[in-house]
């Protein structure tokens, strides 16, 4: 049976942590708030946003060799790690 010094501690720690949750909430909720007062959404379309510099010079070439690159480099740790089951 738990004693009562555990239970204690136990509510402390429940209520400690129900508290803080309620700060950060509290906290994060004006910063979203006073970001989107701030800076209103963007009225552009997703079409019409910029492309990164190089999507715009090379394309879908780009996009193949970059993922290319990754798989090669990072393949063989794919294939260890899923060897051991991870």
């Amino acid at each position: 049976m738990i004693s009562v010094l555990a239970q204690e501690r136990l509510l402390g720690f429940a209520l400690g942590s129900a508290f803080a949750g309620v700060v950060v909430f509290e906290q994060r909720k004006s910063l979203y708030q006073s970001i989107s007062e701030n800076y209103p959404p963007a009225t552009q379309s997703p079409v019409s946003m910029r492309k990164p510099v190089l999507a715009k010079k090379y394309g879908p070439e780009f996009s193949h060799l970059w993922n290319r690159a990754v798989d090669q480099t990072f393949g063989p740790v794919i294939q260890a790690l899923s060897s051991r089951g991870w």
